[in-house]
């Protein structure tokens, strides 16, 4: 099998360690593996395959002799680097929002669509956490009969504003305990013992830009541009792994038993439904899991033609890292993983 030289943009935040235990416990056929962030985290090492690998600084080299380049540092950061790693024969697999909604840039799922992935022009797009678990859950029944309008409403974690986030809401709950005030500097609010709304920032109609990922962004997945989607996303006390209730129309009615025995047999979910104990997904269950957990799977009492689902998922995994790899071995699985610097540098 043939192997290939990976760099990871963003090594040390929490996707960026996320996607090197990754690579090592899939295996992943690496040559050669360089780690990258900015130069405030130049000369820190970071475990892998029982070695300690130094990071480096991105700078204008470090693209040569790379075949795949996994990047989760950022949107601003994403934009200055991705184009220069193409031109170098890079392809890049972008966990920002920098190229999601670029007509140009494949968007994928790879559950969902991964045929997507093969007119890249050097670069694949990411999607945004609560986007890819909903999609997970979703499709398969869109597959069956095309779900006609969605309704979310998001549980978000501390880990979808990365790893500094999480500490921050530790240092929190422990300053509430002790009967001290909670210091805030990632998060506009106290997260510990406290939920407020998604803090990105909203637009006219008073949506929040993660609300609107999800519309944009599943529509884009599904190839469906008028697919009705509104969100509601919330920031809630948990340190990892997000949840989502859905209400979800279609244009008939659709079972309850139907759509359980399509996601108990659909890649990449993992039904959870225990009805007597009152046991759904959950995400302390979720944290560390490759699926995505589905459950209290119900007909909707107010729709003749709608059903809630509830789904937790982590976010850190497949919700960002995990998404990545599994990219990264569909582009290698189709042979896709070519570069496209002519078509590129033509822009």
């Amino acid at each position: 099998m043939k192997s290939y030289k990976v760099a990871i943009l963003g090594a040390t935040g929490a996707v960026g360690r996320e996607l090197l235990q990754l690579l090592e416990s899939r295996k992943f056929p690496l040559a050669d593996l360089k780690l990258l962030a900015s130069p405030r985290s130049a000369g820190r090492t970071l475990p892998f395959q029982g070695e300690q690998l130094p990071v480096e600084p991105v700078g204008e080299k470090s693209f040569e002799g790379i075949d795949l380049v996994l990047a989760s540092a950022g949107s601003s950061t994403s934009k200055i680097w991705a184009l220069k790693a193409v031109l170098a024969g890079a392809v890049v697999i972008d966990n920002s929002s920098a190229f999601r909604m670029d007509a140009n840039v494949p968007l994928v799922v790879p559950e969902v669509n991964p045929e997507t992935a093969a007119s890249h022009q050097g670069i694949i797009a990411n999607p945004n956490c609560t986007t890819i678990l909903m999609s997970v859950a979703v499709w398969p029944l869109h597959k069956v009969e095309p779900v006609r309008r969605i309704v979310a409403a998001t549980y978000q974690s501390a880990s979808g504003a990365g790893a500094r986030a999480m500490e921050e809401m530790k240092e929190q709950a422990k300053a509430i305990l002790n009967g001290e005030t909670p210091k805030t500097e990632i998060f506009p609010y106290p997260l510990a013992f406290n939920l407020f709304l998604h803090n990105s920032p909203l637009n006219e109609q008073g949506y929040c830009e993660e609300e609107m990922k999800m519309l944009n962004e599943t529509r884009k997945i599904f190839a469906e541009p008028e697919l009705r989607i509104s969100a509601t996303c919330v920031r809630v006390p948990v340190l990892r792994a997000h949840s989502e209730a859905l209400n979800l129309e279609f244009g008939r009615p659709f079972s309850a038993a139907q759509a359980r025995e399509i996601l108990r047999n659909a890649p990449g979910v993992k039904l959870v439904e225990d009805w007597q104990a009152n046991y759904f997904p959950m995400p302390a269950e979720a944290s560390g899991c490759d699926e995505v957990l589905v459950g209290r799977i119900r007909e909707d009492i107010s729709h003749p033609c709608g059903l809630e689902l509830w789904l937790s998922g982590d976010q850190i995994r497949k919700g960002a890292a995990l998404n990545a790899v599994q990219i990264a071995e569909l582009l290698i699985a189709k042979n896709w993983l070519q570069p496209a610097t002519a078509a590129v540098a033509s822009k």
